[in-house]
């Protein structure tokens, strides 16, 4: 509790009236993580003094200043990691932190989008950083639940991993879902007041009535850039008190000597829940699965059971004070920072995350201006913009490590800058330039002047879309740079391998901002299907009961499924190794031949850690996993093959094995 001299009133800064109930048995341990993907957070706040945070650099810079951004980055993370000598009480104080800066500041107020990719991106880092909770106070509005395959794979890893993503219903006031909060596994927030009752910004789509939790949104005390505090009000500021609460739980269970569960945290916290208010007329559905039940969800992770509440015990509401003693000067609950978390560039696939903070003056209307294709910080307009906190230089010191990287796609190429276009325009053109440059003039050009292929951006592109930038490096950079103008002078290449290292960032001439990848030439590869099919048919792999025709077929659909459903980023291990796994089609066609020669087809590609593996190695094992679509009764076919990743290059180990299971 945090009384102010001189006055008779006492704050619970907390804002939960039941989280004493926790606080007696633990205020977090660091054990347990807790990741806030957000804007860059002030660290320097008096709050975080003492706090166990670390900044993990992404494309945006770490840098904290008064903008929007950082007000709500600041925010969102005191909530969570505010150490209880500090003006505000968080939530887990004493838990291990992860800042993941995704927003930017935006024009008039604003936010700067950051697309889904990137949130894949930052959701990746998070889990391979150690965190057991992610929390995202943002989300993208969308007409079902379903989100890019890039952040539907990143969420899978979270899943795989038992890492709790904790994300904002969103602030729209509407029957609608935002993603990431709609999608399987995550922990949906809306919010509600302090009497209990849904405030009518919060969504309530029908995913969220299994998956969605109400909690305080209204009037959330923090920190805010600078020294000072501030009331905040949306599902932005809902969705930490919840995260914060999971890390408790967690911190708990520790205590207890128990393994780590966050994803049966999420089950207890859903099945507790407490009916909300409802005014008369209220649609029932505005409560989600209902209101925090803390005891209960306690005694469901200690002892299995749901605890009542008597009549006797104060409603399970969140109260949090309309003013607070601050050192520097106040927001207003009036004042918002519009928060979006958009894709700057216009592409087919640009979609974008925005921050969920609402007007607290009023509680009851939509927010609008959000354009349906972005991924909002739940509250927010969404004024298209560029990114700021990357360099047009590589700087691929990016002050963090060096991480490998696998990545397939296709090959592109961007200029940077108009000025750059212009100049090789003009190179090109002495006498009359044009206004752009047909691909096949500038690759006879390259062909004619090889220098100039380093005065391109090359780009490994999904759907059009950059994810990143290749920047060649070393005494072998000008073979890279052959290797890429002979990729995209071949018309028939669809699809490239870049093995490398990447490591800060690039803006684009669009003011899109990717990551670089310095590339290992000995890795990169290029290859159209066709030309694949038919060299493995030439290789003879179709002997048997079965047609090449139908053998083809059967090959194209898996290398289908492997390009568009399973496609990735290259970071993680599983993704590499499954990634390389995709260039060895020799070895997926052997298994697909003597599949289909059963009549069997592709059920499932899994990617996992093999149990055993020699030596200073990072083992993974890739299974195809088939079944006969025509009888269900026959046991399936499993081929495995262990790839060892601990290399920029991974290598195959072994053989591949296959077995028949039930």
């Amino acid at each position: 509790m945090l009384i102010h001299q001189g006055e008779e009133r006492v704050f619970d800064s907390l804002a939960l009236s039941k989280t004493k109930f926790l606080w007696d048995k633990s205020v977090g341990v660091p054990d347990v993580c807790v990741a806030v993907i957000d804007g860059p957070v002030d660290q320097s706040h008096p709050c975080f003094d003492g706090a166990n945070l670390t900044w993990l650099p992404t494309l945006v810079s770490s840098v904290a200043d008064s903008g929007s951004a950082s007000q709500h980055g600041t925010h969102v993370a005191s909530i969570i990691f505010g150490q209880h000598n500090s003006p505000v009480h968080g939530i887990a104080p004493h838990c291990r932190g992860l800042i993941v800066p995704v927003f930017t500041n935006g024009r008039e107020g604003g936010l700067a989008p950051c697309s889904q990719i990137d949130l894949a991106r930052a959701i990746t880092q998070a889990v391979g950083q150690g965190a057991n909770v992610i929390n995202i106070s943002g989300g993208q509005l969308t007409t079902s639940a379903e989100s890019d395959q890039l952040l539907a794979n990143a969420v899978r890893l979270c899943q795989e991993n038992n890492v709790l993503i904790v994300a904002a219903a969103g602030n729209d006031g509407c029957d609608c879902l935002h993603v990431p909060a709609a999608l399987e596994s995550v922990l949906a927030v809306g919010a509600m007041d302090a009497q209990g009752n849904p405030i009518g910004f919060s969504n309530w789509g029908e995913v969220y009535q299994n998956q969605g939790i109400l909690a305080l949104g209204e009037n959330i005390l923090g920190a805010i850039p600078g020294g000072g505090t501030a009331t905040k009000t949306g599902t932005s500021f809902a969705t930490p008190i919840v995260s914060g609460i999971v890390a408790l739980l967690l911190s708990i269970q520790r205590q207890r000597g128990e393994k780590l569960d966050p994803h049966a945290i999420r089950d207890a916290l859903l099945q507790s829940a407490l009916p909300c208010n409802q005014p008369k007329g209220l649609d029932s559905r505005r409560c989600l699965a209902g209101t925090f039940n803390i005891p209960g969800a306690y005694a469901l992770i200690t002892k299995g059971e749901i605890k009542p509440v008597s009549n006797d015990e104060p409603e399970e509401v969140m109260l949090q004070p309309s003013e607070a003693d601050n050192t520097s000067e106040q927001l207003q609950p009036s004042e918002t920072i519009d928060l979006s978390l958009k894709q700057p560039v216009s592409l087919p696939s640009g979609i974008g995350v925005q921050a969920a903070e609402a007007k607290t003056s009023m509680p009851s209307t939509i927010s609008r201006g959000v354009n349906p294709m972005m991924f909002t910080p739940s509250n927010a307009k969404t004024p298209s913009v560029t990114p700021s906190g990357a360099d047009g230089d590589c700087g691929c010191g990016g002050g963090g490590s060096m991480q490998m990287v696998y990545v397939l796609g296709e090959l592109g190429y961007d200029f940077g800058s108009q000025a750059r276009m212009d100049s090789i325009i003009q190179a090109i053109f002495p006498n009359n330039p044009p206004r752009g440059i047909p691909e096949d003039i500038l690759l006879n050009y390259l062909s004619e002047n090889p220098y100039y292929a380093q005065s391109l951006i090359w780009t490994v592109e999904l759907d059009a879309t950059p994810i990143y930038a290749i920047v060649p490096s070393g005494p072998f950079a000008g073979v890279v740079y052959e290797r890429l103008h002979e990729f995209l002078s071949d018309q028939s290449v669809e699809r490239v391998s870049i093995p490398g290292y990447s490591g800060g960032s690039i803006r684009l001439m669009s003011g899109q901002v990717v990551p670089a990848i310095i590339p290992e030439v000995r890795g990169m590869y290029s290859w159209s299907v066709e030309a694949l099919l038919d060299t493995l048919m030439a290789d003879g792999t179709s002997e048997g009961g079965i047609t090449r025709d139908v053998l083809r077929c059967r090959i194209r659909e898996v290398l289908d499924r492997i390009y568009y459903d399973f496609r990735n980023l290259g970071v993680t291990p599983q993704d590499r190794a499954f990634n390389y796994a995709a260039t060895n089609a020799y070895q997926l066609s052997i298994a697909i031949s003597t599949a289909s020669e059963n009549d069997q087809v592709l059920d499932t590609i899994e990617v996992e850690k093999s149990p055993i593996c020699r030596p200073d190695s990072d083992c993974y094992d890739v299974k195809l996993r088939f079944f006969n679509p025509e009888n269900n009764q026959r046991a399936k076919k499993v081929y495995r093959f262990t790839i060892d990743v601990s290399d920029v290059i991974p290598v195959t180990i072994g053989r591949m094995r296959s077995w028949s299971e039930a």
